[in-house]
């Protein structure tokens, strides 16, 4: 990629961002939709996980084929194709005739959506190689998901009210439209200096994997062990097939030489924990609020900001300590924060009061405003830049199985606990048990971000890059030497 101004590099940060605002104000909107869908598409638990999961599914099984592709053939041909899917995926989800369908067509989303963050991310690694200067974009990057989720609920409360739940897809087509005339004027094409090939077996694999995981946890309370036994033992063979074949491969999908890395391997569990936890909040809060309290969207919405806010305005506060101080503080921060708000929920039913709902609702959004720029910058710094599009793209699939897993673990846990009964009735018994799950993940967070953030850490850190690009150099050596 050539150099560029720096105001050409915000512009082009500016552009990525758009494609984060809407891949990311698609699912806040959503969760504020989910009640309205319910009842118009005559949905069950289960039927509105997997209006969430079916895409974050698709979304996390193929973010890391899309970065490697990217690498290979081009960012920004990759990037424009996701904007287009992506668009065209939302306009058919605004006119889905059932579930079936809606689901259905928020896949074709989510393979719009795998070529968006991912190599949005790698073209922001490979513009910013200043690692103070890329920190603070990657700050403004997690600012964007604050936007998202204090702008989502109230954009979409107001649009389930007055047009219906099928107009929340109709924001993303101009965003999209205009996201994509900008790329093609001003973003540079860029690619790794040696393409990787196709993975095929490895991609399967890991498509096996998180669809029989996810399939098996969501439809447990109602299929049986019987019924969910074989996805729960095919997804433990597509793992055990995952770890076998991948390390004979010379360009494997998932190059399992970046776990070697300590900082490297605790950002993807912080990111599954992280990830995990505010997918099931806003499942939870979503449904309390409007299926127990009998608030409107559009009220649910408002209620919502005490979480958004702070996760907007901490985000980019956490990219600046980033750079200054490196990433344990802001996990610190995060983990607390995570760990506290999910203790208040599950041992004090802290729902049950409007003040300690609100106080609830800050420690989440703080918690969540200072987890992702540590995540993002901890996953690609130390790689080889020619490996930024892998690296950044196993962070993002991490983000999206931890989202998968959390509603859909969260959700079989709320569908057991309510049964045949009213949401009012029982909630907040059977919601329970979710927020200590909760509560675990950011404890996880907490103890990871001190773990993986250390001179010890950062050791190994520097090994694994220096072995990476060993190989590579390698690799490089013996392609030359070939006729």
């Amino acid at each position: 990629m050539p150099e560029l101004s720096s105001r050409r590099r915000l512009l082009v940060l500016a552009i990525c961002c758009m494609s984060l605002l809407i891949v990311s104000l698609d699912n806040t909107i959503l969760n504020v939709a989910l009640p309205a869908m319910q009842r118009d598409l005559h949905a069950s638990t289960s039927g509105l996980q997997w209006t969430i999961d079916a895409y974050t599914l698709v979304l996390a099984a193929l973010l890391m084929l899309a970065g490697s592709t990217a690498d290979r053939i081009g960012r920004k041909k990759i990037f424009m194709a996701g904007l287009i899917v992506f668009s065209v995926g939302s306009l058919l989800c605004s006119l889905a005739p059932n579930l079936e369908s809606l689901v259905a067509f928020r896949m074709v989303q989510a393979v719009g959506g795998s070529m968006l963050n991912p190599v949005a991310m790698s073209i922001i690694t490979n513009t910013f190689t200043d690692p103070r200067e890329r920190a603070r974009a990657i700050g403004a990057w997690g600012a964007v998901v604050g936007i998202s989720m204090a702008a989502g609920p109230l954009v979409g409360g107001a649009l389930v009210e007055s047009v219906g739940w099928r107009s929340i897809f109709w924001v993303n087509l101009p965003v999209g439209l205009a996201a994509l005339v900008l790329t093609l004027r001003y973003v540079p094409e860029s690619r790794a200096p040696k393409a990787r090939r196709p993975d095929p077996v490895g991609q399967l694999l890991v498509i096996v994997l998180f669809g029989a995981l996810t399939y098996a946890i969501i439809e447990a309370p109602n299929a049986g062990l019987a019924s969910i036994l074989p996805f729960a033992v095919l997804a433990v063979a597509a793992l055990a097939g995952l770890l076998w074949y991948e390390p004979r491969r010379a360009e494997p999908l998932i190059d399992l030489r970046f776990f070697r890395s300590a900082p490297f391997s605790g950002a993807t569990v912080v990111a599954i924990s992280a990830f995990a936890a505010l997918g099931g909040f806003l499942f939870l809060s979503t449904l309390y609020l409007q299926n127990v309290r009998g608030l409107d969207a559009l009220h649910a919405g408002l209620w919502m900001l005490p979480m958004a806010v702070p996760t907007f305005l901490c985000a980019p506060l956490s990219g600046r300590l980033v750079g200054s101080r490196g990433p344990r503080l802001p996990l610190l921060v995060a983990g607390l924060a995570m760990t506290a708000s999910g203790v208040m929920f599950a041992a004090f039913e802290a729902e049950t009061s409007n003040g300690t709902l609100f106080a609830g609702y800050v420690l989440f959004g703080i918690g969540f405003g200072f987890v992702n720029a540590p995540i993002t910058n901890t996953a690609v710094s130390g790689m080889p830049r020619s490996q930024a599009g892998v690296a950044a793209a196993v962070a993002s699939t991490s983000r999206q199985l931890g989202q998968t897993l959390g509603v859909a673990v969260v959700g079989a846990v709320l569908a057991s606990g309510v049964g045949a009964s009213s949401y009012a009735d029982t909630f907040v018994s059977a919601a329970r048990p979710g927020w200590w799950i909760l509560t675990g993940c950011g404890f996880a967070v907490l103890v990871l971000g001190a773990v993986s953030s250390g001179r010890w850490a950062r050791r190994t850190a520097e090994r694994a890059a220096e072995q990476l690009e060993s190989a590579e150099v390698k690799e490089a050596v013996g392609a030359a030497g070939r006729p």
